[in-house]
């Protein structure tokens, strides 16, 4: 979504800049058309209208440079100024936040990906192990697999000598330690989630009284002393809200990931101690 809307981004400012061109050059034709129908007037009025055309071809020139400069700057320029224009003070900390959060979530992320496996591959390969080689094969089988449900079956299968009852408090009590780890780092992306808007609006309320204090000191009501609070107001709200934005749907992809392993965890540790059962008999 992000590539999709930079490029749609940069389409739209392109076409904006390809129209603007356009209506240069269609100006820079008619003052061409200008100057050659002021040549057959009057020397005097050749010579105003002369100097007219300089003035305006001399505008129409700082125009172009101005917009080419502006249709030159790149996104990640912009991007800088504007954190720069919000000051370092307010956006800083929010944009820690943000990296700091999308740390700790791909870490997550990479730590899930690394959990899931084929669990119907996985049951099958236990089943076959029991039924050749028995609890030490199946033992070996789970040691060899990555993942928590691996991780479960290993500390169940370890403990069938102890009876069912122990296979089966020994699972439960082994896939909420599992569940844990899973979880682990999501408060902080929870904080951060938080964070980031809150330092937004406390940005926001010290440009807003820089605005006001702004107008006490002058006397007076002047859009341009009230601009540059009310302008940091702006940027520090946009850059936590952003920050706030990227960091929840990063959350809710892990939350959704995780709770779908659990799920897997507990059809798995039923289908364990159903093998049990029947290996036992």
């Amino acid at each position: 979504m992000k590539k999709l809307f930079l490029i749609l981004s940069v389409a739209m400012f392109s076409l904006g800049t390809v129209d603007a061109f356009a209506q240069d050059n269609a100006n820079e034709g008619a003052a061409t058309e200008q100057a050659a129908a002021t040549e057959q007037a009057a020397a005097t009025e050749q010579a105003a209208a002369t100097e007219q055309a300089a003035v305006a071809e001399t505008t129409t020139v700082a125009d172009v440079d101005a917009e080419a400069t502006i249709a030159g700057e790149s996104m990640h320029h912009v991007m800088m100024q504007k954190f720069l224009e919000g000051g370092w003070e307010w956006m800083l900390p929010v944009l820690l936040c943000l990296v700091l959060g999308l740390a700790i979530a791909i870490e997550r992320i990479l730590y899930l990906s690394l959990s899931t496996i084929n669990s119907k591959k996985f049951l099958a390969q236990i089943e076959e192990a029991l039924k050749n080689g028995g609890i030490d094969a199946a033992m070996e089988v789970a040691r060899n697999t990555r993942g928590p449900i691996a991780s479960i079956y290993y500390q169940g299968l370890s403990r069938y000598g102890q009876g069912l009852d122990a296979v089966e408090k020994s699972v439960v009590s082994y896939g909420s330690v599992q569940t844990g780890l899973m979880e682990s780092g999501l408060s902080w992306i929870g904080l951060f989630i938080a964070l980031s808007p809150m330092l937004g609006f406390m940005g926001t309320v010290v440009g807003m009284i820089a605005a006001f204090d702004a107008i006490q000191a002058a006397g007076d009501i002047s859009p341009t002393l009230v601009a540059g609070g009310i302008k940091v107001a702006l940027l520090t709200t946009l850059m936590g809200l952003i920050a706030a934005v990227i960091l929840q749907l990063f959350y809710n992809y892990i939350v959704a990931k995780i709770d779908s392993l659990v799920n897997e965890m507990e059809d798995t540790s039923i289908v364990l101690m159903d093998m049990l059962t029947a290996y036992k008999k």
